[in-house]
């Protein structure tokens, strides 16, 4: 990657220390109050996502109410080439965030940007700009691919520690400079209030940042707002956003711990029972604070689930395995059409799955094929339910989803996950399964990126798994501060079409690599 996208943080981190946490004195903050004088600012940083070779959305967060204008440039000094995007209003509607779409860019260039906000009654009162940057996707396959992924932050009672110095990962994963990070779910926990301070087992304190709106569950959409504003007080996690450009998808804890729709909660700390009413909230705030622009302001007919197209090496396949999930039971009907992504999404992931010409087609779940993950005594979350024998319950899509990518002859299919709080690789074999009618793949797990750790679950044998690679807590609930945050690195090689998974910690480095190649069905 080019020097240039090193070097603009130089200036743009330099900025953000402004903006770092609260004083390790002060165990207590909340988020920046809205100002009633002086000049629009965006305190919360900015975000760049869905990335095309001609294309980008830029988002950012006002601290009272502003128009949105962008700067984009192929020079981080801005001096030449400056074009200006105008950008939304943004006001109480959005809880004051906002994107901005760019177009007519060049494809597998660097883009320096910056997010000016002017005040609505005076275009030329504008605050200090807030830099970012990123590479629009490549027309070619020269340059190759990079990306990251985990999921699961602030969870558990695991905030933004003062003493160290805040999610420290995040710096750690920009240094690898991706060209993306796939955020796995679980991107906030609206089920997980924060305190003060947590009693660790070496008898210290965890302490933590707090908020109003982290001191209880989420109920309202203020409350689902601030679950989302809470992790942007972090300025490791502001830097990452201003240099990679992310792919948000979300699993259970932007609600509410293993969710499904139709739910009627029997849960003393909620006084809104229906979780429909919750998932909705939290479906707007979800978009109202990342750079989609289906899901801006609730959009009803905007879908979670969706195709990213990065150049001819790769396509990101991002379900929703959450939204259109039948309940959780012990799984074993035999017939099971809505399954755990209902039956409009499995056309659709069929459908766009064989129309794909990338080299590469990640399927990016939000929980685990084989892995077993209860919930409650007799019910199952994800898809496995510890049955070794054939497809049942909502293992009987998967084994349709996996059958038609056999029979249609889809090369280059691989799984990535988080939600378990540890990483694994697990290779599928239909030579080791009681269902046979597939080929061979992998499916890498990775996180919690900012949560905490746990031991690592069973494998269901239903299709085949043989674990090549774990590394887990050795106790429930380990804090980051005992057990480090786990995170994949994907790499696309732009000559051979190799892809290379690393799965990493932070701290250490890489813990397990595989490298696959490409142009095959079953791997």
């Amino acid at each position: 990657m080019p020097h240039t996208r090193r070097s603009l943080f130089r200036g743009s981190l330099a900025a953000s220390a402004a903006l770092a946490l609260p004083a390790a004195a002060v165990p207590v903050t909340a988020a920046p109050a809205f100002a009633r004088s002086g000049r629009p600012g965006a305190p919360w940083g900015t975000q760049s996502g869905e990335i095309t070779p001609f294309s980008a959305t830029v988002w950012t967060r006002a601290d009272r109410p502003a128009r949105m204008y962008v700067e984009t440039s192929p020079s981080e000094s801005f001096r030449h080439a400056v074009r200006r995007h105008r950008g939304p209003y943004l006001g109480p509607a959005t809880d004051f965030t906002g994107t901005t779409a760019l177009h007519g860019l060049p494809p597998g260039r660097q883009i320096h940007y910056r997010v000016l906000l002017a005040d609505p009654d005076d275009p030329t009162r504008t605050g200090g700009p807030v830099h970012g940057t990123f590479r629009t996707s490549p027309v070619t396959r020269r340059s190759g691919v990079r990306f990251l992924w985990s999921g699961d932050l602030a969870g558990q009672g695991w905030g933004i520690n003062p003493d160290l110095g805040g999610f420290r990962v995040f710096s750690e994963m920009r240094r690898l400079d991706p060209d993306f990070f796939l955020f796995s779910g679980d991107t906030v926990y609206a089920d997980g209030p924060i305190q003060p301070s947590v009693p660790l087992r070496d008898g210290t304190l965890w302490r933590n940042i707090t908020t109003p709106e982290k001191a209880k569950v989420a109920e309202t959409l203020a409350e689902f707002r601030g679950n989302f504003r809470y992790n942007l007080l972090d300025h490791h996690l502001r830097g990452f956003n201003a240099q990679v450009p992310v792919i948000a998808q979300w699993d259970d804890h932007e609600v509410r711990n293993n969710w499904y729709p139709g739910q009627l909660l029997d849960d003393p700390r909620y006084t809104v029972k229906d979780v429909d009413v919750l998932a909705a909230r939290a479906r707007q705030a979800f978009g109202e604070y990342f750079p989609l622009h289906d899901l801006r302001a609730g959009d009803p007919d905007g879908r979670m689930y969706r195709v990213v197209h990065h150049g001819p090496l790769l396509d990101v396949f991002v379900l929703d395995m959450r939204t259109h999930r039948n309940a959780n039971s012990p799984g074993r009907q035999t017939t099971d059409p809505q399954g755990i992504l209902g039956a409009r999404q499995l056309a659709w992931l069929k459908r766009e799955l064989s129309r794909s010409r990338a080299t590469w087609k990640v399927i990016a779940a939000d929980m685990p094929l084989g892995i077993v993950v209860p919930d409650g005594a007799t019910d199952f979350e994800a898809v496995a339910q510890g049955d070794p024998g054939a497809p049942l319950g909502r293992e009987l899509q998967i084994a349709d989803l996996l059958r038609h990518v056999k029979h249609r002859r889809i090369t280059g299919t691989l799984w990535l996950t988080a939600d378990v709080h540890y990483t694994s690789a697990q290779h599928y074999a239909p030579e080791r399964a009681a269902f046979g009618d597939f080929e061979p793949f992998w499916e890498f797990v990775s996180g919690p990126v900012g949560a905490g750790g746990f031991p690592h679950g069973r494998l269901d044998a239903t299709f085949g798994p043989r674990q090549e690679f774990v590394r887990s807590a050795p106790l429930p609930n380990m804090s980051p501060a005992e057990h480090p945050p786990y995170f994949g690195e994907v790499e696309i090689d732009g000559d051979s079409g190799e892809l290379t998974v690393r799965l990493r910690a932070e701290g250490i480095g890489v813990l397990f690599s595989k490298t696959l190649r490409p142009g095959l069905v079953g791997q």
